[in-house]
């Protein structure tokens, strides 16, 4: 069960290492509109529109429409549901951020210099004007970093979030593909069971956030809710002064499939006094 997180830059030539390597070890490529398509239906706004969100190209009224804790949490969700899949390759959509702390799924940023991507795109569309190229190669950059930024909190590309990083323009296409595919075959990337499991828990986490963005508002949680899952067993953590969040955020949790045991951390404070679990039993 092979897994792998893949930038997408545009005019790196990641497209083609990505086919090289779907190829080898025969995966399927996830693409960007694939994400698009679910997860704009959940948020109730045309695929187009959020497209037009993360390429930084959407009308006001667009973006105005799109909830961005929304967003971060619906395409978490959608990311973990392909992984699970197994044998794909996942390109863009901050998959590489999201599946960072699992070892087992490989991280992968394919990049080159911009005078090199401006080359390639120039080339592969005909145009001759490369400031032109340059500028929407930038304004797309910056996109990217603004949608990174409001979903995930990660400011810059950070070398740390990957296993493998290459360059085309020091490397061929082909050199890279096996660079990556070598990657893979280490017996690391190669414990279906663990790959598995860390992905479920990481799905059902994702579940139950979802369903608390859904059902339990800022006002009742304003810190949050820590959610935690192993095995079906689920962990709720967090401190509120709203005396009825802890049956809330167990009910909401209660309702998801996956869901076998919940241990409930969270802890009412009063506006005055001192901390105490929110049980029914009065303080003494």
């Amino acid at each position: 069960m092979t897994v792998i997180a893949m930038t997408r830059e545009i005019g790196s030539l990641g497209i083609d290492v990505a086919a090289g390597i779907a190829d080898r070890l025969s995966l399927a490529i996830i693409d960007s509109e694939i994400v698009a398509n679910n997860v704009a239906q959940r948020l109730g706004v045309e695929a187009g529109a959020l497209l037009r969100y993360v390429d930084g190209s959407a009308s006001i009224l667009e973006r105005w429409l799109i909830n961005r804790r929304k967003l971060s949490l619906y395409t978490s969700e959608e990311i973990l549901l392909l992984a699970q899949r197994g044998d794909v390759l996942i390109r863009g959509w901050g998959a590489a951020t999201v599946l960072c702390n699992m070892p087992q799924v490989i991280s992968v940023r394919v990049c080159a210099p911009m005078n090199f991507r401006v080359k390639v795109i120039m080339e592969r569309l005909g145009i001759k004007d490369d400031e032109a190229v340059r500028e929407q190669i930038q304004r797309y950059d910056a996109a990217h970093a603004r949608a990174m930024r409001a979903s995930f909190g990660v400011e810059q590309e950070d070398a740390l979030l990957y296993h493998i990083i290459v360059n085309t323009e020091r490397l061929s296409v082909e050199a890279c593909v096996q660079a990556v595919c070598r990657l893979a075959e280490d017996p690391r990337f190669q414990d279906r069971s663990t790959t598995r499991s860390m992905l479920s828990d990481r799905m059902l986490e994702a579940k139950v956030n979802s369903a608390l963005e859904d059902h339990v508002s800022l006002a009742m949680a304003p810190a949050g809710i820590i959610v935690s899952a192993s095995n079906g067993r689920v962990t709720l953590a967090g401190v509120t002064s709203s005396g009825s969040l802890r049956a809330k955020a167990e009910r909401v949790t209660q309702s998801i499939a996956g869901v076998y045991a919940i241990e409930n951390r969270i802890v009412s404070v009063p506006n005055r006094g001192r901390p105490q679990p929110d049980n029914g039993i009065p303080s003494i």
